[in-house]
């Protein structure tokens, strides 16, 4: 569906209430908000917000192809057993070997480790078991960590997973629409040249704007006295 609003959005956080209003009008029961880190964590803050949810991470990094770190040759996710998800295609384009793809993968797995550290020691985390769990990024291009991501949610058998971006390249979106059951995308664009070209603010977030926003989102379920239970 092509949308005929503005093509901009002001920023992470109006996206993300533009598509709280979209994820509200579909009545998610018991709804739990997964954001990729860094730059779905604003988005996905609004919409946990909207639908009195909590909000919690899937820990996903983008496999970089050689010399090309920008290209995506796959993606791997947290998990007890780490969800690998390679494009073949860009492998054999690139020529990267398996080798290249092994240390590749260890040092993203690194920093999902530094990232658990960071963002989530210590904090409680909800079970997706029966729940209705929400991806949500700030836009797709490739769609690798997504993919990552949902084949590692599908893993902890939520009722229904539901992605939810602002932006997104047709091609991509139509390839996911096979890993998760609903796909919610305020605009598709053919001509895709980047998330960041969406938005007028598309700065770099730091880590501490992520804790931030993570523990904002804690408090205000604690005065809620909502959410889904711990895992």
């Amino acid at each position: 569906m092509f949308e005929t609003e503005a093509l901009r959005f002001t920023d992470r956080a109006e996206a993300g209430r533009s598509l709280a209003r979209r994820l509200a009008a579909l009545h998610l029961p018991r709804p739990v908000i997964y954001a990729l880190p860094r730059g779905g964590v604003p988005v996905a803050a609004e919409i946990a917000a909207a639908l009195a949810a909590p909000l919690d991470l899937i820990l996903v990094r983008k496999i970089g192809a050689p010399f090309q770190p920008e290209l995506a040759l796959g993606a791997v996710a947290e998990g007890e057993a780490p969800e690998a998800v390679l494009n073949p295609d860009i492998i054999a384009v690139t020529g990267a070997d398996e080798a290249f793809i092994a240390a590749a993968q260890a040092r993203e797995m690194a920093e999902i480790e530094r990232r658990r550290q960071l963002y989530l020691a210590g904090r409680p985390r909800p079970d997706p078991q029966g729940c209705s769990a929400v991806v949500v990024d700030d836009g797709l291009a490739t769609g690798a960590t997504a993919r990552a991501a949902l084949h590692a949610l599908r893993r902890r058998d939520p009722a229904q997973i539901i992605l939810a971006v602002p932006v997104a390249s047709p091609d991509t979106l139509a390839a996911l629409r096979a890993e998760a059951d609903t796909v919610v995308c305020l605009r598709e664009a053919s001509l895709f040249h980047g998330v960041g070209g969406f938005y007028e603010d598309f700065h770099q977030l730091a880590d501490e704007e992520v804790i931030r926003t993570l523990d904002a989102a804690a408090k205000r379920l604690t005065r809620e006295g909502g959410g889904a239970p711990p895992g």
